[in-house]
C-alpha cells in the first residue's frame, strides 16, 4: 500500500511539472512598482526585458491586482495618449524599457494599497515563437521613485 501511494505522488507529482508552461529566457532588470499617494486606486510597474530569444509578452498576473494591462504612452500632436496594448514584442538581445512615459504595466483593482518597502509578486506571461507559453515569476519592489542604478 505504502509503494502505491509514493506512486501515485509521484505521478501527481510528474504530471503537474508536465503541466507547468516552461520558465521564460528573459531578464528582468530594475524593477519596481511605484508607492501609492492618498487616494490612488492603481499604480504603475516599471522594468526592463530582456530576452535571449524572441518572445512576446501576453499578459501579467498577481494576487494583488484584479487587473494588469501592458500600457503604452505616446505623444499624439501635442497630447500625451496612454492607451492598452494586448502584447508587447521582446526581440532577442534588445533590452526593452517598461518606464514612466512609455511602454509600463498598469496595475488596478488593486488588493490593498502599495506601501513603499514591500514587493509585489507579479507573474509575466510570454509566448515564444512556436507558440509555447512561458511564464516568469518575479518579486517586484515598491518604491516611490525608480531605484538608482549601480555605477562601477
Amino acid at each position: 500500500m505504502k509503494n502505491i501511494l509514493c506512486t501515485l505522488a509521484l505521478a501527481a507529482t510528474f504530471a503537474a511539472h508536465a503541466q507547468a508552461p516552461a520558465p521564460a529566457p528573459v531578464s528582468v532588470q530594475g524593477a519596481w512598482a511605484r508607492a501609492l499617494l492618498q487616494g490612488q486606486s492603481s499604480s504603475g510597474g516599471y522594468m526592463t526585458l530582456t530576452a535571449r530569444e524572441p518572445l512576446t509578452l501576453t499578459g501579467v498576473t498577481s494576487p494583488a491586482a484584479g487587473i494588469i494591462e501592458i500600457h503604452q504612452m505616446k505623444m499624439e500632436g501635442d497630447v500625451m495618449k496612454m492607451r492598452a496594448v494586448d502584447t508587447l514584442d521582446l526581440p532577442a538581445g534588445k533590452p526593452v524599457e517598461l518606464k514612466p512615459g512609455g511602454y509600463h504595466l498598469m496595475l488596478m483593482d488593486l488588493k490593498a494599497a502599495f506601501r513603499a518597502g514591500t514587493q509585489v509578486p507579479l507573474a509575466l506571461q510570454f509566448r515564444d515563437a512556436k507558440g509555447q507559453a512561458r511564464v516568469l515569476e518575479v518579486a517586484v519592489p515598491v518604491l516611490h521613485a525608480p531605484p538608482v542604478p549601480h555605477r562601477h
